[in-house]
């Protein structure tokens, strides 16, 4: 919206910075941190008067039962907060920014249908697995198939061509089949976005490594997507160049100050949660920053602790139905470590130095080719 300002040749002519993405990525980042610090007391009053309060897992650890009743689908505001700024900043003419924000509403919107859910039945149970599933997958998979199959957007040289981290792009790459990469692709965002999700247990828990993925792919897609003055970032950095891309940057800097304006409030003790209205969408928007910049893998690195909230959940139900033994106390992770005796702001502080070490090495990858 006001990116379109940038050619203005009237007394606005001072605005021509905005072609700049570096510019419109800080104005993002302080336009959703400021909108959710502004925000979210009068949201959270809100929720309190209407009594959206917080459901909680019966056979879930004992210090969770205080939990009942905060206030919680708070994750509505951040998505408000994530768009509204994209939407100002950003060239909203840009496919990848217009898929970018048609997920994370599309994620939105089921994770929503799922909060109403629990909050109208009173239990942790809202919409069935399998039709939120299917829900997911037709988002993202539409999404997808708009990308690299009827959009234009991705260059036809690597549309469906993977590369490991630490490797060359243009050297240690493999081709996949037109099917296969858009069903792999599609399950990148879809398991992303229940990582997330899974990982959103404790205060503050999801949403400090959210940010930190966030901002480790602001670089990524600014880095695969924009021209200096002419030079070729990606090209340097061995990394595949991608038109346009770069705009995402935006997005991801709109998703980090939502993210943080969030958290002062997310934090322990919590005065509001995110719910999956927030969980999703924010976990579906980080995967098809990955999928977009073509770092399908590297998002194992930066998002390690969604994966591995994930596998322990899967480690956990494969154990019990083979076995009949659990192999943690409680799934997902952090509750395991919870009933072996850490308080929840030692496991969640804990867990926070992981994701950033994670994204360090995320970012070395960059250069250790």
């Amino acid at each position: 919206m006001l990116f379109a300002l940038h050619d203005d040749v009237s007394w606005l002519r001072w605005l021509n910075v905005l072609r700049y993405t570096s510019t419109r990525i800080l104005a993002a980042t302080l336009t959703a941190l400021i909108l959710s610090l502004v925000l979210y007391p009068w949201f959270i009053r809100t929720l309190q008067k209407i009594q959206l309060g917080q459901v909680v897992r019966d056979d879930g650890p004992k210090s969770h039962f205080s939990k009942r009743g905060t206030p919680t689908m708070g994750g509505s505001l951040i998505l408000f907060t994530l768009i509204i700024p994209t939407v100002m900043w950003s060239d909203m003419s840009n496919g990848f920014v217009l898929l970018a924000t048609a997920v994370t509403a599309g994620c939105g919107v089921i994770g929503f249908i799922d909060d109403a859910l629990k909050i109208r039945k009173k239990s942790s149970g809202g919409l069935p697995g399998r039709i939120k599933l299917l829900l997911q997958f037709i988002v993202a998979g539409a999404a997808v198939w708009y990308l690299f199959d009827h959009s234009g957007l991705m260059p036809e040289a690597i549309r469906y061509r993977l590369a490991l981290p630490f490797t060359d792009f243009y050297q240690h790459i493999f081709t996949l089949p037109a099917w296969m990469y858009l069903g792999f692709a599609t399950l990148v965002i879809v398991g992303f976005s229940n990582a997330v999700n899974l990982t959103d247990g404790l205060d503050g828990l999801a949403i400090g490594p959210v940010v930190l993925s966030a901002g480790t792919f602001l670089i990524l897609t600014y880095a695969a997507g924009t021209l200096i003055a002419g030079f070729d970032i990606a090209r340097y950095l061995n990394i595949p160049h991608i038109p346009g891309v770069g705009e995402l940057a935006v997005y991801a800097g709109a998703m980090c100050g939502a993210g943080i304006g969030f958290l002062w409030y997310n934090s322990f003790p919590a005065s509001v949660f995110m719910g999956d209205v927030g969980s999703l969408p924010l976990g579906a928007g980080i995967g098809f920053l990955a999928v977009a910049s073509k770092n399908e893998f590297t998002l194992v690195i930066v998002g390690g602790l969604f994966v591995l909230e994930a596998v322990s959940v899967i480690v956990q139900v494969i154990s019990f139905k083979l076995t009949g033994k659990r192999v943690f106390k409680m799934a997902p992770i952090h509750h395991h470590f919870e009933l072996k005796g850490w308080s929840e702001p030692k496991v969640v502080v804990r867990f926070w130095i992981i994701s950033i070490m994670l994204a360090l090495i995320g970012l070395a990858t960059l250069k250790l080719r």
